[in-house]
């Protein structure tokens, strides 16, 4: 239906080969970001102090990094290219964004008079963290996981695009537009166009995943 690439492979069957790819990353990356990073930020917000600092110090090296630059570190720091790098860096340059929702949120709820009480009772600080202050601020945690999301799709794009990520001949929409780029003044835009747009698309979607969520989760709405 939509032609055949420069290699006369089908462009269609690619596309959606690189939307399992794309959603593969978006999921996997989401995961190690959400455990590096509710753990991070949960220690920070809850302990604070030292803690806190030395926490803090550390996000904000790795804040003050490009995202895409901190991933190539990272690809070329493990000596390898694949799906799998790209699964682990994406996840690791976003966890920050994570931990600093969880240490905002937990340094508001742990003033609360349950978690006083919690803490007078002599319950463990960390079954007052995994019981008590995570469960509350589930609703933050799910609108920036799927921001997240959409953010490791455009990041795994570029990586493809740069040869770090998905290996031919794992279709990649990155990839395809890297293959196809110089067509768009070749005559036949639309091969590096379509997965453009599917990519785009695919972002949008999620972006708004993300505020419907941020609306329907808003107690003061």
């Amino acid at each position: 239906w939509l032609g055949t690439d420069k290699s006369g492979r089908d462009m269609l069957s690619r596309l959606l080969a690189g939307t399992s790819i794309s959603l593969s990353i978006g999921f996997v990356s989401v995961l190690i970001s959400l455990l590096l990073g509710v753990t991070m930020g949960a220690t920070a917000g809850f302990f604070g102090g030292k803690t806190d600092d030395v926490i803090m110090w550390f996000m904000t090296v790795l804040w003050s990094i490009p995202s895409i630059m901190l991933v190539i570190i990272i690809s070329i720091a493990l000596q390898s290219k694949g799906v799998w790098v790209a699964f682990v860096a994406v996840g690791m340059t976003m966890w920050v964004d994570v931990a600093r929702v969880v240490r905002g949120q937990i340094m508001t709820i742990k003033e609360k008079l349950y978690i006083e009480s919690a803490k007078a009772l002599g319950i463990s600080s960390r079954r007052i963290i995994f019981k008590h202050i995570l469960p509350n601020i589930f609703g933050p945690l799910i609108v920036i996981s799927a921001a997240n999301f959409a953010a490791a799709i455009l990041i795994e794009s570029g990586l493809s695009f740069l040869g770090i990520g998905a290996q031919p001949p794992m279709a990649s929409w990155g990839a395809m537009i890297k293959d196809h780029y110089n067509y768009i003044i070749l005559g036949k835009p639309y091969l590096a166009l379509i997965p453009g747009l599917c990519i785009m698309s695919l972002v949008m979607a999620f972006m708004l995943i993300g505020n419907a969520l941020r609306d329907a989760l808003d107690v003061k709405s």
